[in-house]
């Protein structure tokens, strides 16, 4: 009965969990930048063009190689069933997917927690990660979150290996995914700590770290390698010291946008850290303080990197909540009131964002300037959000904007000036004196205006940065 329980309980979080992963995945978040970055990446694996696009080595390419593959196998983009007016039916279905993968996530985080503590902070665990506000970041087609589930699973089978007859193939299975996690994005390099800390801890046997270690650290060399078969190991090496060498935006920024978009998991779960370090939970610590370092001493961080501490975020929380009123009478009740206070609020944050249609503006102004572009034989300058499904899908002439930079721009174009533009508007003076040129035809105003971004839900909204106001211009003939 106990048993039947348990696994009532996990699907119903399982549930709840896919409701705060999948409900209106188009309308929030908006379309970011790097989203229209990994899906033609993606594109170029359905296309047979192959995993390396280009001579940019910004990350390795397991990301686009996992993502391409699964939407090949549901035959998209034509599953999707694209027009030209229906650009929404292409971000639908990836969309999904990133849904999908953190629903599973939420499933790895309550078997973790389950073998490694007890039941209790297992619910506690996946229900945190299944409601709270910043689960949102999950939602976007980042490398963040398809690495994640691939972090879980190395840590899961290592777990799983503890009194087990086959300890040995799956310490070795946890190498694999682990190394397939790294060759997503290199940061995840940070989990080998824990990983091995948990092999040598449950077996005492060093050989055992070399059945992990090693398909940890050769698979993501793949990426190395293929560049010098490719003849392109320069572009490599540039690729990976402009990565290191980004701008330094500091650790303290992402430290308050975590805390302005999650403010109660974000204090439950520094408060957790704490007590788990003060209680020695090597396990914990071992997760988190590598990449918490890591964080610090690199460039260019966003607050969408602390995607991979999430999970243990939620665990150290659980541990601590879990823990609340051991010495009085209502020690059983005082850490379920919290958890169910805490997760009603949650999800009641949650609802409150997750209902918004932030991704309006894009997909229409998108939509405007591609048929003024196609009506007039003119090309369309835009950030590769949209770009990679008229181009791709529907054959729309869209070029990215910022190859302004390197050469000549269009004697007629039509340039789609969003947000991410004005970021860019200072890379150089062919940006600013692009803009300067053109006039201003259509202007989307961003749903985001209806709502205060410094109050609580909604401070959210300032991290969907993309969906502002955006304006459509022209340089022709007929404006000029």
């Amino acid at each position: 009965m106990k048993i039947l329980n348990q696994k009532l309980i996990l699907i119903l979080i399982l549930g709840v969990s896919a409701f705060a992963h999948l409900w209106n995945p188009v309308g929030f978040p908006e379309i970011f930048y790097d989203e229209g970055i990994y899906m033609q990446r993606s594109m170029n694996i359905i296309n047979g063009v192959g995993p390396q696009e280009g001579k940019f080595y910004d990350h390795p390419f397991f990301g686009q190689i996992f993502l391409g593959s699964i939407l090949y196998l549901i035959g998209y983009p034509d599953s999707a069933n694209p027009t030209f007016d229906s650009a929404e039916n292409l971000y639908l279905i990836p969309r999904i997917v990133m849904g999908l993968l953190a629903v599973f996530d939420t499933f790895l985080i309550y078997k973790i927690a389950q073998k490694r503590y007890d039941s209790k902070i297992a619910i506690f665990a996946s229900l945190l990660f299944a409601v709270m506000p910043i689960g949102w970041i999950t939602r976007r087609i980042l490398l963040d979150s398809i690495l994640l589930p691939f972090v879980l699973l190395s840590i899961l089978f290592v777990l799983q290996s503890q009194n087990s007859e086959r300890k040995t193939l799956l310490v070795f299975f946890s190498g694999v995914f682990l190394g397939l996690a790294i060759l997503t994005k290199i940061p995840a390099f940070t989990m080998i700590p824990v990983v091995t800390y948990l092999t040598y801890s449950m077996h005492k046997n060093k050989k055992l770290l070399l059945f992990v270690l090693i398909p940890a650290l050769l698979i993501p060399m793949i990426w190395p390698v293929y560049s010098m078969a490719v003849s392109q190991f320069e572009y490599w090496q540039q690729g990976v010291l402009w990565q290191a060498q980004r701008q330094n935006t500091g650790i303290h920024n992402t430290v308050l946008s975590f805390g302005a978009i999650d403010p109660v998991l974000f204090g439950l779960g520094i408060a957790g850290l704490i007590y788990c370090g003060v209680k020695k939970n090597w396990f914990v610590l071992f997760w988190a303080i590598p990449f918490i370092v890591f964080l610090s001493l690199i460039g260019y961080t966003q607050y969408f990197h602390w995607m991979i501490l999430l999970p243990v975020f939620c665990i150290s929380a659980s541990i601590l909540i879990a823990n609340l009123g051991q010495n009085l009478k209502q020690k059983r009740l005082i850490p379920i009131f919290v958890i169910l206070a805490t997760v009603l609020f949650g999800l009641t944050s949650n609802i409150m964002l997750l209902s918004l249609d932030v991704t309006h503006n894009q997909f229409e102004s998108a939509k405007f300037a591609a048929k003024l572009g196609k009506e007039n034989m003119i090309p369309v300058l835009a950030g590769p959000q949209f770009m990679w499904i008229y181009n791709g899908v529907f054959g729309q002439d869209m070029l990215d904007y910022s190859e302004v930079l390197f050469k000549q721009s269009p004697e007629r174009f039509v340039l789609i000036a969003d947000p991410h533009f004005y970021l860019d508007y200072y890379r150089g003076q062919e940006l600013s004196q692009l803009y300067n040129s053109t006039k201003t035809i259509a202007v989307f105003p961003s749903v985001k205006s209806d709502y205060d971004v410094y109050q609580y839900p909604y401070s959210s909204l300032g991290y969907n940065y993309d969906a502002g106001t955006i304006e459509i211009k022209i340089f022709d003939d007929l404006s000029n």
